[in-house]
């Protein structure tokens, strides 16, 4: 006889798990938490609800993302640059404080543990920096840096804390009338702390839908005072996980679990730039070697857009096929995929072979039984508006 299935562990409720719910949000499964997927006939532009509404909102106004599921990690200690060095490829040695940097935990080989930010959060005595990592990975990314630090270097969970992202062209705006000053003291990646309500705020201009916008670090006992603040604003709405999904896409932004994986090196994935000069000239990371010779030489499969005709969406696993023919070899398959409200159109991400990865290439792609034709598409669909 089959032994039963463990059950499922219980979902953990995020900080302000009934404020979104009291404001209409469904909530689903992600990462092992209760999400905000979107907020139910709450379309903030009159008509419909839902998700592409939501969406457009965020491009045209600011939308306010929770991801207090994400983890907020501090690695403080003498030597913790050259530390963290030693993990991921970054040159975090260069780092001025409240500079920031995309960065991936690489595992031995060079595949992508998770792809991170790195914040220098040093104001005086030893070295300190900030790392937020993915929901979905939190627990072992501080599983690997507890094993992989040195005994010297310190490494605090900051589990009570929450996560704002306050995102579009409206969020600096709205962002001065609750802390004033500080969003024309930032540029796209960088960072600050400022005190609020006698609590101390980390904000970072910052974000992953390709808008301006910034993330907002504060304890959880005052986290639905500083929401109710941002919302108070007519501009501000706040916005579900399945926007957040589309307006990453459209950024061509990739999302770890699926357009990166410890399967996933960085050269491959269009993430070269994660690794700084020093770092390509010194190695001394995880899987340097092979980073580099892929680096030199070129990845034989590279993650590329995919333009599709219609709404009809190809979604993560679906093959893609050489030629706009119906026929032709298998050259990749698809990591993300969905309709592109700003576009009108589906779009997609996901790796081919080298030799079909320049734009304007024609493909097809197989989406139950049907290939549908796509053309490959520099990244990203929709041009960023950081403000640099």
């Amino acid at each position: 006889m089959r032994e039963p299935m463990p059950p499922e562990p219980p979902l953990q409720p995020l900080p302000l798990d009934s404020w979104h719910r009291a404001r209409g949000a469904r909530m689903v499964p992600f990462a092992g938490y209760a999400m905000p997927v979107v907020y139910e006939g709450t379309n903030p532009a009159g008509g419909a609800g839902g998700i592409i509404a939501e969406h457009l909102w965020t491009r045209s106004h600011a939308g306010l993302f929770d991801v207090s599921h994400m983890g907020q990690l501090l690695v403080s200690g003498s030597g913790a640059a050259t530390a963290l060095e030693a993990l991921l490829p970054g040159d975090f040695a260069a780092l001025e404080p409240g500079q920031m940097r995309y960065s991936v935990l690489l595992a031995a080989d060079g595949g992508i543990l998770d792809d991170v930010i790195v914040t220098n959060a040093r104001t005086d005595g030893d070295e300190a920096f900030a790392i937020v990592v993915n929901g979905a990975t939190k627990w072992d990314d501080i599983a690997h840096l507890r094993e992989h630090l040195p005994d010297a270097i310190t490494l605090n969970h900051l589990a009570d804390h929450a996560l704002f992202a306050l995102q579009g062209p409206a969020a600096a705006a709205a962002l001065d009338r609750v802390l004033p000053g500080l969003a024309g003291r930032l540029t796209f990646m960088q960072s600050a702390g400022v005190a609020w309500e006698g609590v101390r705020v980390g904000v970072s201009r910052s974000g992953y839908t390709g808008e301006d916008g910034f993330e907002l670090s504060i304890p959880a006992s005052h986290a639905e005072a500083l929401a109710a603040r941002l919302i108070a604003d007519p501009q501000v709405r706040p916005i579900g996980l399945g926007a957040r999904d589309s307006l990453r896409l459209e950024a061509g932004l990739p999302l770890y679990g699926h357009d990166l994986t410890p399967a996933t090196d960085p050269i491959s994935a269009g993430l070269g730039f994660a690794i700084g000069k020093r770092r390509r000239a010194q190695g001394g990371f995880p899987g340097a070697d092979r980073i580099l010779a892929l680096l030199a030489a070129g990845a034989p499969t590279r993650r590329v857009g995919l333009a599709l005709e219609g709404r009809a969406a190809a979604r993560e696993g679906a093959e893609i096929f050489a030629g706009e023919a119906r026929v032709g070899p298998k050259v990749g398959v698809l990591t993300s995929g969905g309709f592109a409200p700003s576009l009108g159109h589906a779009i997609a991400m996901g790796y081919v072979a080298a030799a079909h990865a320049a734009p304007g290439t024609g493909l097809t792609i197989e989406v139950r039984g049907k290939r549908l034709p796509a053309t490959v598409t520099a990244l990203p669909f929709v041009p960023h508006r950081y403000h640099r």
